[in-house]
């Protein structure tokens, strides 16, 4: 592996995390309505599954759902199914006043990691940069680093954009236009979790 590939990958990479999808969408909602901590949190989790993802790609597990597509349609149809219920949650709660109590820190993480673990398209899209990109038979070691240097690109990128949405300026737009911008979060939501369910 030359260092051509990695920032190839990191290029590709960028383009990805600040593409509009569930993922940032989500995380922005949650920083707008629970804070700056829980959002990074959220980020953290969102990470986490990533970096997961592209390490179950070099793995092979984008082989393992073409031998088994049923695996791949039940990851799919779960992760469908979570992303309904946020956008119904976000949507029946959109005109209610924000609580007092913060996200707790484990609960926004794992709220990241179900999220980006709802898209196991994200294990073939990993699969198919990391052919495209990296030379073939890449040692152990290089495979850590790609890795590695995926979760912290996500970590720092994730986290520099939770704190720019998290000014005070910002949140307090927010707060004044909560009902719609919930709602059209939610359905933002909906639809992609009805199209991750009807995409074959």
């Amino acid at each position: 592996m030359e260092l051509a590939h990695l920032i190839a990958f990191n290029l590709t990479l960028l383009a990805a995390i600040l593409s509009p999808g569930p993922a940032m969408l989500y995380f922005i909602r949650t920083t707008l309505a629970s804070g700056r901590m829980a959002g990074l949190y959220t980020v953290w989790g969102l990470g986490v599954m990533a970096a997961t993802w592209t390490a179950l790609a070099f793995l092979g597990l984008d082989a393992i759902f073409a031998v088994f597509p049923w695996a791949f349609i039940a990851l799919k149809t779960i992760g469908a199914l979570y992303l309904i219920w946020i956008a119904y949650q976000t949507w029946a709660h959109a005109r209610a006043p924000m609580g007092d109590a913060p996200t707790p820190p484990m609960r926004a993480f794992l709220g990241g990691v179900l999220v980006n673990m709802s898209n196991p398209k994200s294990v073939l899209f990993a699969g198919a940069v990391i052919m495209v990109i990296f030379p073939q038979g890449m040692a152990f070691a290089d495979k850590t680093i790609v890795v590695l240097n995926h979760l912290v690109i996500e970590l720092i990128v994730g986290s520099a954009l939770v704190l720019a949405f998290s000014t005070k300026h910002v949140s307090a737009g927010y707060l004044r236009a909560k009902p719609i911008l919930d709602r059209i979060a939610a359905s933002v939501l909906g639809f992609l979790g009805l199209k991750l369910l009807l995409s074959r």
